[in-house]
């Protein structure tokens, strides 16, 4: 049984930051890859970041450079820190991780940048 909860959204000024959360309660958390994603109104879901069991991470062209993924495995938490917000960055966005061929999100949380 997987179980993702995101945490940290909100409203922010262009410019701003925030600091996303995702908190799993699963068994060997440390050695599956963890990733997020983001759905804006009428767009389709889009990968965003994504860190390895080795603390590798990987990110889409559109956030590289601004958003920062990390994990703390000891509390089986990952996080996504936000910088330098956009507009075009209002979405939910998803925490997701895969076991065999299933794959677990959470519900979500609403990040609006706007002023």
């Amino acid at each position: 049984q997987v179980n993702l909860v995101e945490s940290g959204g909100g409203l922010v000024q262009p410019g701003g930051s925030l600091r996303l959360s995702c908190a799993a309660s699963v068994t060997l958390f440390s050695i599956y890859p963890m990733a997020w994603y983001r759905q804006a109104p009428e767009n389709e879901r889009e990968f965003v970041a994504s860190i390895g069991r080795s603390g590798t991470a990987n990110y889409a062209d559109s956030v590289k450079g601004r958003f920062t993924i990390s994990r703390d495995d000891s509390k089986k938490t990952v996080y996504l820190q936000m910088a330098s917000l956009k507009p075009e960055d209002t979405a939910v966005y998803y925490c997701t991780t895969d076991r065999g061929l299933q794959t677990y999100w959470g519900p979500g949380t609403q990040v609006t940048v706007s002023s």
